[in-house]
């Protein structure tokens, strides 16, 4: 789905009984987050959840549905509870192939190695038919897109390799804009400036970060739209407000936080 002005949409899914343990930290949904940033892609929610079949099937219809782009991240590998490619599978009523080309980037990877190509490394060629694949420059076992679904491994590195390697097929958009108003008062005080600065403009974010320091304390107010001269009229509002209220306010160079 497209949002309003061809905004391109997108949605994280993080699948993994680790993450939801505590056993691993995730680290991929703030690195996707600014990478769709910069490419003017808007991430509209992340999601991490168990390794399931029903939920990860669930999931994954919703998100697809409701989003331009759906981009998951674990459950790819070896072992016996990576279930997410047969999952994503049935999601699209799809069966699951050992395709050719994932199996000959698997064994080239191997060979030469002390490492067997055992059935459990055999497992991670298997990939949903009309699937095309994902590139791993790292492992070699490849992820797979799947309709609007781009499905990749759990580990970090490897994970970024990936998308590195395919978002030059994403269809971005319109960067937003960002300023951020120090202001040497905390946001409570604040609060209705703020408001009043989000009603007067249209699809306008306004978003307040507490800041403290050894004897001070203060709010920094960010304000970002996909219309520039509208975050600059609403950081001068801001920056106005408070000071007539009688509050020191600093409008910050753009990238400055």
């Amino acid at each position: 789905m497209t949002s309003a002005e061809n905004t391109k949409t997108a949605a994280i899914l993080v699948i993994g009984d680790e993450i939801l343990s505590g056993r691993t930290k995730d680290k991929n949904i703030g690195w996707i987050a600014e990478q769709l940033n910069q490419m003017g892609i808007d991430l509209c929610e992340a999601r991490v959840i168990a390794d399931d079949k029903d939920t990860i099937i669930r999931h994954v219809k919703t998100l697809s549905d409701t989003y331009d782009y759906l981009f998951t991240s674990g459950g790819i590998g070896p072992t016996h509870d990576d279930i997410t490619t047969q999952s994503i599978a049935e999601a699209f009523n799809k069966s699951v192939i050992r395709h050719p080309e994932a199996v000959r980037r698997l064994l080239k990877h191997y060979e030469g190695t002390d490492i067997p190509f055992n059935e459990a490394r055999q497992k991670m060629a298997d990939i949903p038919e009309d699937a095309d694949l994902i590139d791993n420059p790292v492992s070699a076992a490849p992820g797979f897109i799947l309709h609007n679904v781009y499905v990749m491994a759990g580990v970090p590195s490897i994970m970024q390799s990936m998308f590195e390697g395919l978002k030059d097929q994403l269809e971005g958009g319109q960067k937003k804009c960002r300023l951020t108003v120090q202001c040497a008062i905390g946001e409570g005080t604040i609060a209705t400036i703020m408001a009043s600065v989000s009603d007067a403009f249209d699809g306008l974010s306004v978003g307040s970060y507490p800041w403290f320091k050894p004897g001070q304390f203060g709010t920094a107010v960010v304000v970002s739209s996909k219309n520039r001269d509208d975050v600059f009229q609403a950081a001068e509002m801001v920056a106005k407000l408070v000071r007539e209220d009688g509050y020191d306010a600093t409008i910050l160079d753009e990238g400055q936080d």
